[in-house]
């Protein structure tokens, strides 16, 4: 990695929420303080980007400081540790070229009252995606070509499949799972993206179970196993990473849908669960037969 796809990667996750920082390590807000967080670190002050630890009487700015300071962690590693749990983008910075093809070639959507301007859609990069995920991802193209018939995924100027996240039931656009199709692994979400306010999904309307996946690709890919090897209804929702919580996760619930977490089959996954468990007792634990649900798919093929 370059130093200036360092620098890229460092600044798309660097202004994260230290509130959603902290709900995502699991630590409790104070009852009677909003501004103060219990973490087995100590009782953490929180002013905007700032923060104090007034065990240790360390401090520092941003997401990256706060994760380092957390989990003893390099900055390397902390940037990892947010472009894994919370979804952050860890796309490589893009070029004048690539902006230029993907405003000529592609399809530019109209910004969203949030200010979430979806990725430009390009045509010509579409056999890319569609290759990427049918081939190496091995979603069914039963599966998949509806959800590129009504624009849920489709691809962008750099060759990106892009899973458009939506909020409500007119299906408004908030923003946009990304996951790079070349060599270099790698997911994130398009700028402007307002992860809390929705999700992407894929299922029949009406079914009255719901799986939370950790990513798009895992929603679809155990929305397919679902249907294929069980022959049951289902949606399928992703959280964009790994998390406990999420604003949208409680009135789902109050609508009578059964809901179960469907994370990784690995450390971060259980832990999660756990927490999510703990704060919403009627949601049931549903491990994927795999590390997750594309690798079973995968597998099963």
């Amino acid at each position: 990695m370059t130093s200036r796809d360092f620098r890229w990667q460092a600044d798309a996750v660097r202004c994260i929420p230290l509130e959603t920082v902290l709900t995502q390590w699991g630590a409790r807000r104070d009852r009677y303080d909003r501004g103060q967080w219990r973490t087995e670190r100590g009782p953490i002050s929180v002013t905007a980007a700032k923060f104090f630890n007034w065990r240790t009487h360390k401090g520092g700015g941003g997401a990256i400081d706060l994760v380092m300071h957390l989990g003893g962690m390099d900055a390397a590693t902390a940037i990892k540790w947010l472009q894994q749990h919370l979804g952050a983008t860890g796309a490589a910075p893009p070029s004048t070229s690539a902006s230029l093809s993907a405003s000529s070639s592609g399809v530019r959507a109209p910004t969203t009252s949030g200010g979430f301007c979806p990725p430009s859609s390009d045509l010509a990069r579409l056999d890319r995606v569609r290759r990427y995920l049918t081939e190496r991802r091995c979603l069914a193209a039963g599966f998949l070509e509806p959800l590129i018939g009504r624009g849920k995924v489709y691809a962008d100027g750099r060759g990106n499949a892009v899973f458009l996240m939506v909020a409500g039931k007119a299906n408004r656009p908030i923003g946009a799972e990304l996951r790079g199709t070349g060599e270099r692994v790698w997911r994130g979400l398009a700028p402007g993206t307002c992860k809390d306010a929705g999700y992407f999904w894929v299922g029949a309307r009406g079914a009255p179970r719901i799986v939370l996946c950790e990513s798009a690709i895992d929603a679809i890919s155990c929305f397919q196993l679902y249907s294929t090897q069980h022959h049951a209804e289902c949606i399928c929702i992703s959280t964009a990473g790994v998390r406990p919580d999420a604003p949208w996760l409680s009135p789902l619930m109050a609508r009578g849908f059964h809901i179960y977490c469907g994370f990784d089959n690995d450390e971060a996954g259980e832990r999660t669960s756990r927490q999510m468990i703990i704060r919403h007792r009627s949601i049931k634990r549903l491990r994927p037969p795999a590390h997750d649900w594309n690798v079973a798919l995968v597998a099963s093929r």
